[in-house]
C-alpha cells in the first residue's frame, strides 16, 4: 500500500455564531465568535474529545480559527492548525442593509439557483461555479497530501454546502438542501489510493457518514429556524421574505 493510502476521515464544521451587527464590527470578515458561539464551539470540543486529529484546516477567517482553536484545546497531542484561504466564504460585493431582516432576506435564498449558468452569490457576488473550483480543488489537494488519517476542517456555511455537493456526486444543483446550522459537524470518508498513472495518491470515492450534527442541540429540538433565520434572529416561516426596494 502506497504511503498515505487508505481511508481518511474529515470532520468538517462550520464556525460558531458570530453577531454581523455588533456596533464594534467593522468589518464583517473579521467577526468573532459571541458567548453563543464559544459555547457551541466547547459543545462539539466536548462531542469529539475522544478523537485524535493528524491535521487541522481552518479558512484563516477569525470566526473559523477561534472555533478550530477551541476544538482543538485541551488535547495532549494536539495537530498544528494550518489556514487554508480558499475555504473563505463565498465573496460578494459590500452589502448594505438597514435591520437584520433585510440583510437575511437577501441571503436566505442565496443558494437555490446555485447551478444555473452564471449565477452569484448575490448580486455581482462571486460565481457559484468559482467558488466551486477553488474549495473542491483545495479538499481535493488536501486529501491526497501527507500521511494523515483523521482532520478537522472549519469553514463556512457556503463552503460546506458546496463540499457536501461534492461529496454527494450533485455538485451546485444539491447545496441549497444541505442545512448547515451553526457549530454544526460533517463527517467525511475518504478511500484514499495510489494514483492510476506517476507518483500520488488519487480519491476513490467519498462516504457521507453524518450531516449537520449539532453537539449542543442533537435532536434539534431548539433548531426549528434555518441556520440563516437563527443566526439573523428572525422568522420567515418557510416563504419567501420580501426584500423592499
Amino acid at each position: 500500500m502506497a504511503t498515505g493510502s487508505g481511508r481518511r476521515r474529515i470532520y468538517l464544521m462550520r464556525h460558531g455564531h458570530v453577531d454581523y451587527f455588533d456596533p464594534k464590527l467593522t468589518d464583517p470578515r473579521a467577526a468573532h465568535l459571541t458567548d453563543t458561539g464559544r459555547e457551541q464551539a466547547n459543545a462539539a470540543r466536548e462531542a469529539l474529545s475522544n478523537i485524535g486529529f493528524d491535521a487541522a484546516l481552518s479558512s484563516g477567517l477569525t470566526r473559523t480559527r477561534e472555533t478550530a482553536e477551541i476544538v482543538l484545546s485541551g488535547r495532549e497531542d494536539n495537530a498544528d492548525l494550518q489556514r487554508e484561504p480558499r475555504l473563505v466564504e463565498l465573496q460578494s460585493q459590500w452589502l448594505e442593509a438597514k435591520t437584520r431582516e433585510e440583510l437575511a432576506a437577501r441571503l436566505a435564498y442565496s443558494f437555490e439557483a446555485a447551478d444555473r449558468p452564471g449565477a452569484t452569490f448575490l448580486p455581482e457576488g462571486e460565481e457559484f461555479a468559482a467558488a466551486e473550483g477553488r474549495i473542491v480543488n483545495a479538499l481535493r489537494e488536501f486529501a491526497t497530501f501527507g500521511d494523515w488519517k483523521t482532520a478537522l476542517v472549519v469553514a463556512h456555511e457556503g463552503v460546506n454546502r458546496i463540499a457536501l455537493g461534492w461529496a454527494c456526486g450533485g455538485g451546485l444543483r444539491t447545496i441549497s438542501s444541505f442545512e448547515q446550522d451553526l457549530c454544526c459537524i460533517n463527517v467525511l470518508d475518504l478511500d484514499i489510493t495510489p494514483a492510476q498513472t506517476g507518483a500520488g495518491l488519487d480519491i476513490e470515492r467519498v462516504l457521507i457518514k453524518a450531516i449537520n450534527v449539532t453537539p449542543y442541540d442533537f435532536v434539534k429540538h431548539g433548531l426549528s429556524r434555518t441556520s440563516l433565520e437563527h443566526l439573523f434572529d428572525v422568522d420567515f416561516g418557510g416563504a419567501p421574505p420580501r426584500i423592499d426596494s
